[in-house]
């Protein structure tokens, strides 16, 4: 069978674009987790829980990251879990409420966060940083403002 001359050229302008974002999350995530698990023994999801904390003054209560993380609360929990049993955070106990905790990272974990992220920054550099100048990363930083944004009341998705 002869191949096929495939290309997306009767999609439209959005549908290029929506396919961009996702092939350019795709690859990008694909990349860096590959370099992280290599180089680490650490999974993108460990590395993006141990970013949000990298950048804390106070503890964290598990659910908050859950909110803020592209990982569930389940799946927090389950990456605390796994990074405690390897010494780079630790649970400490809520000041205002006894039954919560909270978790930070440990200063072993400030040391591997700050190995992975440099292995970070390097997957990226070529295929990102490279080819992305100040205006670039100021668009980017515009568009996804935008599409996390919450529509107002009254306000709709636009198709």
């Amino acid at each position: 069978m002869a191949h096929a001359n495939l290309n997306l050229n009767g999609l439209t302008a959005r549908d290029h674009a929506f396919y961009g974002l996702v092939w350019a999350g795709t690859t990008l995530t694909a990349q860096v987790d590959q370099a992280l698990t290599r180089r680490h023994d650490l999974p993108l999801s460990w590395f993006e829980v141990m970013l949000w904390l990298s950048v804390q003054q106070e503890p964290v209560a598990p659910s908050e990251l859950g909110t803020r993380t592209l990982l569930s609360r389940s799946q927090v929990s389950r990456v605390a879990d796994s990074l405690r049993a390897r010494g780079l955070i630790e649970r400490v106990p809520s000041p205002t409420d006894a039954r919560s905790v909270g978790i930070t990272l440990t200063e072993a974990g400030r040391r591997a966060f700050a190995e992975a992220d440099a292995t970070r920054r390097e997957a990226l550099a070529e295929v990102f940083d490279d080819r992305l100048d100040d205006a670039d990363i100021a668009a980017l930083e515009a568009i996804w403002a935008k599409l996390k944004a919450q529509p107002t009341d009254g306000e709709q998705a636009r198709p």
